[in-house]
């Protein structure tokens, strides 16, 4: 781009986050850098929910969440509608590399998390992405 900035990829963020103080403080931060919350839940079934009435562009996910279904299902799912999912864990999974953009690890804070965006949304337009210290960053996935 010659002047000004490339439009921001990611707008619309969808958090799914079985902690509460977590959730809220990823709400608050997302919504002052900018980015639009669809939904901040804790359930696998409500997550799905929202990704079939509503536009995500990405989807911030805690492995662990509340009831029987994971981070790592919704991950599969949302692989299959074609929308990119972070994991924000301090576990994350064996085939993390297989279903999301990236990983951002627990505990981090504002200014990270903001810095792992950037990095994610720099990533899925095909740039070249410096992903901050907790961040790990993979080869973009299609469904098959």
């Amino acid at each position: 781009m010659l002047f000004g900035k490339r439009k921001r990829i990611v707008n619309r963020i969808l958090i799914v986050e079985d902690e509460p103080l977590t959730a809220f403080d990823n709400e608050t931060m997302l919504a002052d850098a900018g980015y639009e919350v669809v939904a901040t839940l804790d359930r696998f079934r409500d997550a799905v929910e929202i990704l079939n009435e509503k536009q995500v562009d990405l989807i911030l996910s805690d492995v662990r969440l509340r009831g029987e279904r994971t981070g790592i299902e919704l991950a599969q799912v949302a692989l299959n509608k074609g929308v990119p999912i972070m994991f924000v864990t301090g576990y994350p999974p064996d085939n993390a590399s297989e279903l999301a953009v990236g990983c951002l690890m627990k505990p981090y804070n504002e200014r990270k998390l903001k810095a792992a965006l950037k990095a994610v949304d720099e990533h899925l337009a095909g740039e070249k992405a410096k992903p901050p210290k907790g961040l790990e960053l993979y080869p973009v996935v299609k469904a098959t």
